[in-house]
């Protein structure tokens, strides 16, 4: 390790020990705002570096020592990266699970006093750090949770998302498709495994922008319900669905999954919802659906799970600043809620490898639309995104989370299930002699 003077031969000896307790080098270099460096092995060997602009970087560091006091920093502007960030982010990966001993923090701080780091009172936290009031997963704080990741810009997301305007995972059949292709592809196969037929009532829980519907709607001639709690979402889905000529066949409304009152739906989705609902409503949530299919009817529930730690960490970048209140369950916790609630499982798909592509089309979008991305949502939410998406590919990468897309039935009527996944059949296939 390597220091070169100044402020970085404070810390040298601090991180010294911790690398060595990582077994193995720091997974970048750190440039402090008096242009002092600390890295591993020699001066220019590291591919990035993390660059403290000021010492507003390193209070927000040292007076929350987990998360969100590096997410403060990044958001506000006061931590760069000099290099590539999904490189960064893939080797930062090994330190998730680690934490620093109390006389660690300790240390820091006592450095961090001595450098004129330490302000009491600290600094406030950047403007769009979540704040949702309420009991957990109460139908006014989940309206304000939903509000603070969606309501931003529909422009904005449209140069994310491409024209399609799908905010989940796509389905590819080649890793070279278009985000185009791979999710309108999605959104077919979906209607293939709800088994839409026309004048179908099909309920889209967290329905988007409309897309789903308005597809269903268009090449299976359905007539769909879709709910949605962001408002800026029900704006645009409204006026695609005038713009397709689909009135008469589409809705969608401002309302929670537990206010719907108007069932039976033949059929019904719910894409990228279950990891907003929250442990405590997941019961409540596959109930809710049961009640309101008729029997024998389908249900198709696509949503992230986690894999790897049973229970959602608290105080993340993700919960302060992306997805306030969201948690991801174990795919297996999903399914016993479902059955638990009377449904049937019938299939499974994971996609976990799907999501990683997807995103890499977003970051690519956001990238060369960065400059309209800041005008329209600013440079706080721009770098929020970036590091969220970013981050969000080596996890589906390593296999932290997955994504998966369930076919469930509702008891009391037969369900029509066909007999074999007919891509799985060759035409070719010889009958056994």
């Amino acid at each position: 390790m390597y220091a070169t003077g100044g402020i970085a031969d404070r810390f040298h000896p601090l991180v010294s020990n911790v690398e060595k307790r990582l077994s193995g080098p720091l997974p970048a270099a750190v440039r402090f705002w008096d242009g002092s460096e600390l890295g591993p092995g020699e001066r220019g060997s590291a591919s990035d570096t993390i660059v403290l602009k000021n010492r507003r970087a390193l209070t927000y560091a040292v007076m929350r020592p987990d998360q969100v006091g590096i997410a403060r920093g990044w958001v506000a502007g006061d931590i760069e990266l000099e290099g590539d960030l999904e490189r960064a982010m893939m080797a930062g990966s090994r330190l998730y699970g680690f934490d620093f001993t109390r006389r660690e923090k300790l240390e820091a701080a006592r450095i961090a006093l001595a450098v004129g780091a330490i302000k009491i009172p600290p600094p406030k936290a950047p403007e769009t750090e979540a704040r949702v009031s309420g009991g957990l997963h109460s139908l006014r704080r989940d309206r304000q949770a939903i509000s603070h990741h969606y309501d931003v810009s529909n422009d904005f997301y449209r140069l994310i998302l491409g024209p399609t305007m799908v905010y989940s995972c796509a389905y590819f059949a080649d890793a070279d498709d278009s985000i185009e292709v791979a999710q309108t592809r999605k959104l077919d196969v979906i209607c293939q495994k709800l088994d839409l037929q026309p004048g179908d009532r099909l309920l889209d829980i967290g329905c988007g922008w409309g897309s789903l519907i308005i597809h269903a709607a268009t090449h299976y001639g359905v007539r769909a319900v879709g709910v949605t709690l962001s408002e800026e979402q029900t704006k645009l889905a409204r006026e695609r669905i005038t713009e397709a000529g689909l009135s008469d066949l589409c809705e969608v409304r401002i309302q929670d999954y537990r206010e719907v009152n108007d069932g039976p739906y033949d059929k019904i989705s719910s894409i990228g919802m279950y990891e907003h609902v929250g442990s405590s409503q997941l019961d409540n949530y596959m109930a809710t659906i049961t009640a309101l299919g008729r029997p024998g009817g389908r249900v198709l529930n696509h949503g992230i799970c986690r894999m790897q730690d049973d229970q959602e960490q608290p105080n993340t970048f993700i919960t302060r600043y992306v997805f306030p209140d969201g948690e991801l369950h174990r795919v297996s916790k999903v399914v016993k809620a479902l059955e638990g609630a009377g449904q049937e499982m019938r299939d499974a798909e994971s996609l976990r490898e799907h999501y990683a592509l997807t995103l890499k089309h977003w970051v690519r979008n956001l990238e060369e639309h960065k400059d309209e991305a800041i005008e329209q949502i600013g440079e706080e939410r721009e770098r929020i995104w970036r590091l969220y998406m970013t981050a969000s590919i080596g996890a589906f990468e390593r296999g932290d989370i997955a994504i998966h897309q369930i076919i469930s039935v509702i008891p009391g009527a037969e369900h029509a299930m066909p007999l074999a996944r007919s891509s799985y059949i060759r035409a070719d296939t010889a009958a056994p002699s």
